[in-house]
């Protein structure tokens, strides 16, 4: 006679480990906080895509401290950073590294800028496609070629893309299907009056960065150890759902907004937004997802997955507008 076994919990990382890995993000962020003014949106979403093993690509006018954002989660978490400046004439080899000849030595490979663990990718529209396709490349397989060897990237490995919405000569437009390689799109305005004036008296152009003595709070592994845990972070079935109804809904032609809609999003969106909704649910030290989470990384997931037409575009309808309205028609498990 055959023994019933009862269906097998799933695994999921327990909630003091939960509740202290929490608790370190929470150190980290109030470390930044002493460098960094305002600008929580990009601090959170830049640990979400960090420890979800993720990138993010970041739009906002110049001088709103992105470059500094990195510089600073580099510090805090013991990581190697590096920034490289777009430009039309940076080449491929500029970003990986290269294979030279030094007389008696033979050859050998001097390894680019892109062997750090955060990289800051300023302005990448502004580099042609080629170049671009090589920071993605090793974006993706987190490894390249130089020559006629692989070499794998150091671990963790994140990138920060920023754009410049302002200027738009001599800029090369990312293709739909490279920026869906990011995790994250984020959109960052101005400051507000409060917090700018918190940022002339904290001005990091009279004072050095290390000067501020930012402390390190967590290590290298301690972040791949977050990466395993928020892969285990338990999200139900009714939740999972949840996630399919919106990104379907993105590309029913049935629905009221598909008529601004020429391309919904990709798998790949909930893909991310499964991710994406376990490090929300981790960051807020639980081990388990809420419908609140997906709620709160939907925008920065879907707003660059959802190609617009030109109806939308003369009515001035934007995809955060539209991702919104599909959120609230959406049934809530």
């Amino acid at each position: 006679m055959d023994k019933k076994t009862k269906k097998s919990e799933p695994k999921r990382p327990s909630q003091k480990e939960t509740l202290d890995f929490s608790n370190k993000i929470k150190e980290m962020k109030k470390e930044i906080a002493r460098i960094i003014v305002g600008q929580e949106v990009v601090v959170n979403a830049s640990i979400r895509a960090l420890i979800s093993n993720g990138h993010i690509i970041v739009e906002g006018v110049p001088g709103i401290a992105k470059t500094l954002l990195v510089r600073a989660l580099g510090r805090v978490s013991g990581c190697d950073v590096q920034r490289i400046q777009f430009t039309v004439d940076l080449l491929p080899t500029d970003i990986v590294g290269l294979t030279i000849y030094r007389q008696g030595k033979g050859f050998e490979v001097v390894k680019g800028p892109v062997f750090a663990n955060f990289i800051i990718a300023d302005e990448i529209n502004r580099a042609p496609p080629k170049t671009q396709s090589a920071l993605l490349e090793a974006m993706q397989e987190k490894q390249v070629s130089i020559g006629r060897k692989t070499f794998s990237l150091p671990r963790p490995f994140f990138v920060m893309s920023t754009q410049n919405p302002i200027e738009q000569a001599g800029v090369y437009n990312l293709p739909e299907a490279q920026i869906d390689r990011f995790m994250f799109k984020l959109l960052i305005d101005y400051p507000n009056k409060d917090e700018e004036k918190g940022i002339m008296n904290n001005n990091i152009d009279l004072m050095s960065f290390d000067e501020y003595k930012l402390k390190k709070i967590i290590s290298p592994n301690e972040i791949l150890k977050m990466q395993e845990l928020v892969k285990e972070v338990y999200i139900s079935d009714k939740i999972q759902d949840y996630i399919l109804n919106i990104v379907s809904l993105t590309r029913d032609r049935r629905n009221k907004h598909s008529k601004y809609i020429e391309w919904g999003a990709s798998p790949r969106a909930s893909i991310y937004l499964f991710i994406a909704s376990k490090a929300e649910a981790f960051m807020n030290g639980r081990n388990f997802v809420k419908p609140e989470d997906v709620k709160a990384v939907a925008l920065d997931v879907l707003r660059h997955r959802i190609l617009l037409n030109y109806e939308a575009e003369a009515e001035k309808i934007t995809s955060d507008r539209i991702i919104k309205n599909i959120i609230r028609e959406v049934k809530v498990p």
